[in-house]
C-alpha cells in the first residue's frame, strides 16, 4: 500500500486541505464572535451553509457515479478556492450576508468533494487494505486538525483575518495542483456503468435494506453527530464557562490526539470480533463522554471528557467507512456516500440548531445531560430492535455471490 503513489497523494491533499479547513474555521468562529452575539444566531448562519449542501446532494451524488472521481475532485476543489474570495469580502465589509455566501459555495463544493474522495479510496487500494487506509486517512485528517486549530490560533493572535484566509485559501491552491497527479486506475467503471440502465438516487434507500450492517451502522451514526453537529457552539461555550480563551485550543488537540490512538488501535481492536457489538460500545462511550460535559467547569473533568470522545469516534468511524465501502458495490458508491452525506448534514443542521438554542435557553450543562439521555436511549432502542439479527462485516449473498 505504501508503494502506491495515489495513497501518498489522498493523505497529502488531507494533509493540506485539513490546515486551510482549521484555519477558516478558527476565522469563522472569531468572525462571528465578533459581529454575532446570540449561540443561536451563530448556529442559524452556519445552517443556512450546510442547507445548500443538502439541497444539491442528489445531483452530486449521480455526478459522482457517472463521471471520474479526480474530475469531481478537481471542480469541487476549484469552487473551494472559489468561496474563500467570498470570505475576504466579508471581512472587507465586516459582511455577514457576504459571509452567507461563503458558507453557501463552500459547502455545495464539499457536496460533492467528499463523495468523490470516499468512493475513490476503495478504488485505489485492495479491499484487505481498507480499514488500515480509513483509520490512516482519519488520522492525517485529525493532525491537519491538531495543527490547524494550533497555528490558527497563533497566527489568530500575531495576523488580521484577512491574512489567516489568505493562508486557507492558498492550502487549497496547493491541494488543487496535488490532485493533478492523482490516477485512479479503476475509475474506467464510471464509463461502464454510463450503459447500463440508471438507478435513481430515491431508489438507494430500499437498497439499504440488502445491507443490513450498513444500515445498522448508519443508524448509529446519530449517536455521534449529537456531539458533532455543536461541537464548535459547545467548544466556545466551555471557553466563557471557565473565562479562559486558551482552553478552546486544549479541547481540540485532547480530542484530536485521542481521536488518533483509537484510529490507529481499530484495527486490532477489530480483529475476528463482530463489528456490529464493538459499533454499539463505542457508540455507548460516546454518549457518556457527552453526559460527562456536565463537570465541563472544571478543566481537568472537560479534557477528559474530549478524550474520551475523541478515543471512542477515532474507533467508530473507520469501522463505519470499512463497512460502507466493502458492502455497498462500487458502482453505487457515489449515490451511497452522497446520501450517506446528506443524512449527515441534516443531522448536523438539526443538533447544530438545537445546541445554539438549549446552550441560549437553559445552559452548557443541561444540555449535555439532555442530549447524552437521548443518544442512550436511542443505542437502547437501537439495540433492542437489532439485537435478534445476526449481522457480521460478511458480504451480502447479493454482493458475495
Amino acid at each position: 500500500m505504501w508503494k502506491n503513489k495515489n495513497v501518498w497523494i489522498i493523505l497529502a491533499g488531507e494533509l493540506v486541505a485539513g490546515l486551510g479547513l482549521w484555519f477558516g474555521i478558527i476565522g469563522n468562529l472569531e468572525f462571528l464572535q465578533q459581529h454575532v452575539p446570540s449561540d443561536f444566531f451563530k448556529s442559524l448562519i452556519l445552517f443556512i451553509g450546510l442547507l445548500a449542501g443538502v439541497l444539491v446532494g442528489p445531483f452530486a451524488g449521480k455526478v459522482c457515479d457517472r463521471y471520474s472521481k479526480k474530475i469531481v475532485l478537481l471542480y469541487s476543489g476549484f469552487l473551494r478556492m472559489i468561496s474563500v474570495t467570498f470570505m475576504l469580502l466579508a471581512l472587507h465589509f465586516s459582511s455577514i450576508s457576504w459571509m452567507l455566501v461563503f458558507t453557501v459555495t463552500f459547502q455545495i463544493s464539499a457536496a460533492f468533494y467528499f463523495p468523490a474522495l470516499q468512493a475513490t479510496i476503495p478504488l485505489i487500494v485492495e479491499e484487505k487494505e481498507l480499514l488500515t487506509i480509513n483509520g490512516i486517512h482519519m488520522n492525517v485528517s485529525t493532525i491537519s486538525r491538531i495543527a490547524g486549530t494550533a497555528l490558527g490560533g497563533m497566527l489568530l493572535a500575531l495576523v488580521s483575518l484577512r491574512s489567516l484566509y489568505i493562508a486557507s485559501f492558498v492550502a487549497y491552491v496547493i491541494l488543487f495542483g496535488v490532485t493533478f497527479f492523482l490516477n485512479v486506475p479503476n475509475d474506467e467503471h464510471t464509463n461502464e456503468s454510463n450503459q447500463r440502465p440508471k438507478m435513481r438516487f430515491t431508489e438507494m434507500i430500499p437498497l439499504l435494506k440488502k445491507y443490513p450492517l450498513v444500515k445498522i451502522a448508519l443508524l448509529l451514526t446519530l449517536i455521534p453527530m449529537l456531539f458533532l453537529g455543536g461541537f464548535n457552539l459547545i467548544v466556545m461555550s466551555i471557553s466563557e464557562l471557565q473565562h479562559d480563551r486558551a482552553i478552546k485550543g486544549l479541547l481540540y488537540t485532547t480530542e484530536g490526539i485521542a481521536f488518533m490512538v483509537g484510529a490507529f488501535a481499530v484495527k486490532q481492536m477489530t480483529r475476528n470480533r463482530d463489528l456490529r457489538k464493538l459499533l454499539y460500545i463505542f457508540s455507548f462511550l460516546i454518549a457518556v463522554s457527552q453526559g460527562s460535559l456536565y463537570l465541563a467547569a472544571m478543566k481537568i473533568a472537560s479534557l477528559a471528557s474530549f478524550a474520551l470522545f475523541g478515543f471512542s469516534v477515532g474507533c467508530f468511524f473507520p469501522i463505519t467507512a470499512t463497512i460502507f465501502q466493502t458492502n455497498i458495490p462500487k458502482e453505487y458508491h457515489g449515490r451511497f456516500f452522497s446520501l450517506k452525506n446528506m443524512l449527515d448534514r441534516v443531522l448536523f443542521q438539526i443538533v447544530l440548531l438545537g445546541t445554539g438554542f438549549f446552550l441560549d435557553v437553559v445552559g452548557l450543562e443541561k444540555m449535555v445531560v439532555l442530549f447524552s439521555g437521548l443518544s442512550l436511549l436511542l443505542l437502547i432502542y437501537f439495540f433492542v430492535r437489532e439485537t435478534g439479527n445476526s449481522v457480521s462485516l460478511q458480504r451480502n449473498d447479493s454482493s458475495a455471490g
